[in-house]
């Protein structure tokens, strides 16, 4: 314990880092065993005696692996677990997981199991200093220690780079007894030196995964939802503050409670953070179900202030043992994230006990932390109850808010926010957060004399919970109603007692109803005593907190005339809680009409009683009281929204709340007849009369029927209708009501600006006319045209060379022609020679030959084909030009193999016989890549292998490598075949010996029609339909097979529809149309290093990319003609890039780590400049929504997924808390992006942020790049 203490006392000294020696002594001196070197290396186990719990169960053996994890199981392949988040689908103490490589004598890893005093006294320092009240009594028998000393990460050497120099040393102990178990993470300081490692599959893209640190249970059907995990740090800000952060106080030291003998389902986190002025985090994430992952939006790794001491005094016990974040009520000290389902209770005498939850098991998964509330003053000898007889938070912990615990009482249970939140422990929002409502409002009202009737328009509300505003818009309310509600502030004064600003030992409304409650409110004006109803219930919490909500309004209003304003004057209202499930105010308000120079004060009397299921063990103040310091109402006639606004606090009533006098005319005291009309006077004064709408007949009041009477404003086309006290008008069918609310007005036709002429499209011979929703126009060009609709030109289809070889194409305004040459007969689009006589291919290619394109090209181009007397390709070809000879086959394609050198004998070729068969896909591809190879692939280059029939082999190896895998009859891998080096798959043959031989089947497997995602995974292109935005899961498939490659950039070409995308494996960019048959087509081959990023301008028919091997930025066109290079300059790491073709513009990324920065340029490369270069990391995906005009990107430093106007403004978070995303196409109400993390594609609401659904390809690998195909071209359709 000496030791310990100098170790302690010299952290604490220097209040930044643990020395190096404050690890537990290792190494071969104390008889540790070394993991053998190497880059997935793992120990056998070693066995404990005896064995501690860990995670619920015994741990009778460790295993020890190079990437910086212990478990009680033997480790997958690295590839299995090594770049995923938690949870992993096996049992997992992580110090420190990345893909760490101990080969070439760089480091060392250590372990051992230990029963020294020196070692044991050391630990149980460590774990006393982080758990002080709990583990006074623990004394470790054993401890397993495995030490990562001076590691590094996996790299992949050449012979121009040098091995990194940054090298890592961590240690993790398990210190247990026959009771419970400790986890301690020891971090000396300069330890850690890296914080990640990158990806193996990343090949040239340079990416890099940021370390885990944590503990995963690794159970549950489906380990990838269901594990339960607890993660300490996942980011590098909170991977670089291991080292001077800590639960223990000591810098750089943190312990863990994982296991014991009595239930513990969670992770127990030491309780002292470290307390200096730096300090600014304890990044931990609680502990929750995968299942939650993407239906929440609170599962962040937060960033805590500094922590109060957890010696915080109880009243009446003296000092009280810590507790965690899951079971503290809403004002105590706690730590952010951290959860227990033990706790200690001090007895009368002082003293401790422990009560454990029953059955815990039950109520494991999610964030429940769950509470045992107890009476301190009891006897335990005689206090028993029944379990079967009661509600437990076993049974029922369900019922509780991710954010809450379960607390269970003698009659019952009942939920509590924890700290930070608030609410009724059933719904719990996040203390001073930004809150959104939504919701809809119905009503019929007689406004003056008029009926007005309104359904599901809708409610807006936006509240800001640190300083009490809300702020209520409801849109669509029809006029002259929308005006009358103005005074009726109480239909967002509900909203105001809600989310009011807390004064000490008060609540607001939320945090006694939550969000389920009824209102119910009466309103009735003076001096006419028209009287409203307003229910307002609350359905509950809605994706991303949004609470819900349902109003109904019913009743007489006063009519309030065109350009009056209203005005109400601070106020106070005293509200009164009767029970538990009850909220009940009445009060008086005054009103100020303001109508030009006129200003009239008028009043109404509201009563409200709120109802909700409460917590009948709650105790609440019998009254409170509400200030509202500000109040405003508007009515905007330009956007036909009502909106009230008020700024309120809640707090005590005080003594003298109920002492003012209330005038009878206001609680109904007065005597006045039923018919009468009580008008108020000075104090407790007031005065009867006949009300509006009735006489005197000299002993009550008599209704007047101003109908018959001829006393009612009813204007033209109207019907009166006489009511007690009042009329209505209502309009003839095919009128409405005027804006003085008693005349009726002709409904006028909506007019249509296609339909008159006053649209801005151009000529309807060039453009067409559409109606968008609110009448609003929107022009697109005709096919045959190019523009915005406005402004279209003509496409010159010529350009594009459609028609047949031996035909001339001729262009017109919209369109085009194709007449074949002279002796040709046909459309245009095919010509024949001749009536009689047709060319054969042979005869034709001689008459047209190829077109070589500029640049470098194989040796066959150019080449003029030799023919026979029947016009066929003759088996021996020779260049003219080049020497080279080759045989043929009858379709003059080159056979493998048999090209010769100038100069050499050439090759004997054989007569192609007049029945030999076309080739097959299998040879088709072969070919192609043969070409691309030169003729002579290396032998790490894949090419495929045909049989005699030209049908694909049953089995596909690579190269010389060794990995082998099974194929279909259209050459796609079979899932689940490829092995390793040294064993070959049992492959069945795909294809049965045809009676008929099969037409070749195309290379891409076309899509059906509607919208969809295309994604990059390696070696294939996926597809991935949408229903709307829904992800059709179900419907994804392989669209296209590559093997070779690794695809990294993609775009599709809306014109023609054609995939573009980049190979960084093959250095090559490629494309492939999606029709039925296409085959993939290498367009440029050369002067590429790492091409990643890829864009195409469907107007300009050109492509742009990135290569952040070269850090250049290039165009072509669509062919890979007219390439030339756009940015060769203040470029490190570009990435992704995007354009916007009808403006012209070009975006891209630069994650430099030193400098990360989006730029812009035009698509001809003017106007350079930079766009965002602030508070960004990794910005890996970027996208240009053409509907929105938004340039959208994806973080992986910052985990942000932002937007901004083109022009750099508007900036804005439209989700903050991403895992590791790649790349990102916007579409609809939607992005979609790739992530690293997830292996998979995930959807995110553009409005709310909230992540909506994921998909999760079969074959586990890296996803990169991804695009959206539309049925049509967005912007400029064709």
């Amino acid at each position: 314990m000496r030791a310990l203490a100098a170790v302690l006392a010299a952290a604490l000294a220097v209040g930044a880092a643990l020395p190096r020696p404050g690890l537990l002594p290792h190494g071969p001196a104390r008889g540790d065993a070394r993991l053998r070197p190497g880059d997935d290396e793992s120990s056998p186990g070693v066995p404990l005696r005896p064995a501690p719990r860990l995670y619920g169960r015994a741990a009778r053996r460790l295993y020890v692996g190079t990437n910086g994890v212990i478990s009680t199981q033997d480790f997958p392949r690295e590839t299995q677990y090594v770049d995923d988040d938690f949870p992993t689908d096996f049992p997992v103490i992580a110090p420190f997981l990345a893909d760490l490589d101990t080969s070439g004598d760089r480091g060392n890893i250590y372990y051992r199991q230990d029963n020294s005093p020196d070692v044991l006294d050391q630990t149980v320092g460590y774990i006393q200093a982080g758990f002080p009240h709990t583990t006074g009594s623990f004394l470790p028998t054993n401890a397993f220690i495995a030490t990562w000393e001076d590691v590094g990460a996996y790299q992949e050497l050449s012979q121009d780079t040098e091995p990194s120099r940054k090298l890592n040393t961590f240690q993790a102990v398990i210190a247990y007894n026959d009771e419970d178990t400790y986890a301690i993470f020891l971090y000396p300081e300069g330890g850690l030196q890296f914080l990640g490692t990158r990806p193996k599959e990343s090949y040239n893209v340079q990416l890099e995964l940021p370390a885990r640190v944590g503990f995963s249970w690794g159970d549950g059907d489906d380990p990838k939802r269901d594990g339960l995990f607890h993660s300490l740090a996942s980011s590098e800000p909170a991977l670089r503050n291991l080292e001077r952060e800590s639960n223990t106080g000591v810098p750089g030291v943190w312990v863990f409670h994982v296991g014991s003998v009595a239930p513990l389902e969670h992770v127990e986190p030491g309780a002292v953070p470290v307390r200096h002025a730096s300090s600014s985090a304890d990044y931990t994430r609680t502990l929750y179900s995968r299942a939650d992952h993407y239906s929440r939006a609170d599962h962040k790794s937060m960033e805590l202030p500094a922590q109060h001491s957890s010696d915080t005094l109880h009243p009446d016990h003296g000092p009280r043992a810590p507790t965690l974040q899951g079971i503290v009520p809403k004002g105590l000290p706690a730590s952010l994230g951290q959860e227990q389902s033990r706790r200690l209770h001090p007895n009368v005498d002082g003293s401790a006990q422990q009560s454990y939850s029953a059955n815990p098991s039950s109520y494991s998964s999610g964030h429940h932390g769950v509470g045992v509330e107890e009476d301190v003053h009891f006897n335990p000898d005689v206090f028993t109850y029944s379990a079967a007889s009661r509600e437990t938070c076993a049974q029922h912990h369900e019922r509780c808010s991710p954010h809450a615990f379960c607390t269970d009482y003698a009659t019952g249970v009942c939920c509590h926010c924890r700290a930070t939140y608030y609410g009724n422990g059933r719904q719990c929002l996040p203390e001073g957060a930004v809150h959104r409502l939504n919701g809809k409002v119905s009503g019929s009202l007689t406004v003056g004399q008029a009926s007005v009737r309104f359904q599901d328009v809708d409610l807006h509300a936006y509240i800001v919970g640190s300083d009490g505003r809300t702020y209520t818009a409801i849109s669509g309310v029809p006029q002259p109603a929308a005006r009358a509600l103005l005074p009726l502030l109480p239909i967002g004064g509900l909203f105001a007692w809600l989310f009011a600003l807390e004064e000490p030992s008060s609540e607001n409304g939320f945090s006694i109803t939550g969000a389920e409650f009824t209102q119910n409110l009466e309103v009735t004006f003076y001096p006419g005593e028209e009287t409203v109803h307003i229910t307002q219930t609350a359905e509950g919490l809605g994706a991303d907190n949004y609470l819900s909500l349902k109003t109904h309004i019913q009743g007489q209003v006063p009519f309030l005339q065109e350009n009056t304003t209203v005005h109400i004057a601070p106020y106070k209202e005293l509200y009164h809680y009767s029970s538990s499930a009850a909220v009940t105010s009445s009060a008086q308000r005054e009103y100020v009409l303001v109508s030009g120079t006129a200003n009239q004060t008028l009043s109404y009397r509201l009563r409200q009683n709120i109802t909700f299921a409460g917590c009948p063990h709650t105790r609440l103040l019998a009254r409170q009281r509400l200030s509202v310091a500000r109040a405003f109402t508007l009515y905007d006639s330009q956007e036909h929204v009502l909106r009230y606004a008020l700024a309120a606090h809640i707090g005590s009533a005080g003594d003298n709340a109920e002492n003012s006098p209330v005038n009878p005319c206001h609680d109904s005291t007065h005597t006045c007849e039923a018919t009468a009309r009580c008008q108020p006077g000075t104090g407790m004064e007031y005065t009867c009369g006949c009300a509006a709408g009735y006489h005197s007949d000299g002993r009550g009041c008599r209704d007047v029927d101003e109908c018959a009477e001829g006393l009612s404003q009813c204007g033209p086309f109207t019907v009166c209708l006489n009511g007690p006290g009042s009329y209505r008008c209502e309009c003839h069918s095919g009128y409405r009501l005027a804006e003085d609310g008693q005349g009726c007005v002709l409904l006028a036709p909506a007019s249509n600006p296609c339909e008159d002429g006053s649209h801005p499209c151009a000529p309807g011979d060039r453009a067409r006319c559409l109606i968008r929703a609110g009448g609003q126009p929107a022009c697109e060009c005709l096919p045959g045209y190019t523009g915005d609709g406005i402004s279209c030109s003509d496409v010159d289809e010529c350009a594009e060379n459609p028609c047949h070889p031996a035909a001339v194409c001729y262009n017109t305004q919209g369109s085009f022609s194709c007449r074949c040459h002279p002796g040709y007969e046909g459309d245009g689009f095919q010509c024949s020679h001749g009536s009689t006589q047709r060319l054969t291919p042979c005869q034709h290619e001689q008459l047209y030959p190829r077109e070589v394109p500029p640049g470098p090209s194989p040796v066959s181009n150019g080449h003029v084909p030799q023919c026979d007397e029947e016009g066929r390709y003759r088996p021996l070809q020779c260049h003219s030009s080049t020497g080279h000879c080759w045989c043929v086959d009858a379709a003059g394609q080159e056979i493998a193999g048999t090209r010769t050198a100038p100069g050499s004998t050439p090759p004997r070729c054989g007569t192609p016989g007049s029945t030999e068969r076309p080739p097959t896909m299998c040879e088709r591809w072969r070919q192609s890549l043969l070409e691309h190879y030169g003729g002579s692939p290396r032998s790490d280059q894949y090419v495929p292998q045909c049989d005699v029939e030209g049908n694909f082999t049953p089995l596909q190896c690579h190269g010389d490598s060794g990995y082998c895998w099974c194929v279909d009859e259209s050459g796609r891998e079979i899932q689940g075949t490829r092995s390793e080096p040294g064993s070959t798959p049992p492959c069945l043959p795909s294809v049965a010996p045809p009676s008929v031989r099969p037409s070749p089947r195309p290379d891409v497997s076309p899509p059906a029609t509607g919208t969809f995602l295309l994604y990059a995974q390696g070696q294939q292109i996926g597809y991935l339909p949408l229903n709307g935005t829904h992800l059709q899961k179900e419907a994804a498939k392989t669209l296209l097979s590559l093997h070779g490659s690794i695809v990294v950039g993609i775009d599709y070409d809306c014109r023609e529809k054609t995939i573009y995308w980049t190979d960084v494996a093959g250095r090559t960019i490629s494309r492939a149309s999606l029709e039925p048959g296409a085959e993939p087509e290498t367009i440029i081959n050369s002067g590429l290093i790492s091409p990643e990023g890829l864009a195409v301008d469907h107007l300009r028919r050109a492509m742009f990319w990135t290569d952040s091997g070269l850090d250049k930025i290039e165009r072509a066109r669509l062919d890979g003609s007219e390439r030339r290079v756009l940015f060769d300059t203040d470029l490190v790491n570009p990435r992704a890039i995007a354009v916007d073709p009808v403006r012209g513009n070009l975006y891209w990324t630069d994650w430099n780590r030193e400098a990360p920065k989006i730029e812009t340029s035009t698509v001809n490369g003017a106007n350079r400049r930079v766009l965002v270069n602030k508070d960004i990391g990794l910005p890996n995906g970027l996208t240009f929504d053409p509907f929105s005009k938004l340039l959208c990107w994806a973080d992986a430093g910052t985990k942000h997924l932002e937007c901004t106007f083109p022009d750099g403004t508007g900036r804005r978070v439209i989700q903050n808390n991403l895992n590791y995303p790649f790349s990102i196409i916007s579409y609809a109400n939607h992005f979609y992006h790739t992530d690293w993390r997830r292996d998979g594609v995930i959807a995110v609401d553009k409005e709310t942020g909230s992540f909506t659904d994921e998909y999760l390809p079969e074959q586990r690998s890296h996803l990169y790049g991804i695009t959206a195909v539309y049925p049509y071209c967005p912007g400029a359709r064709k």
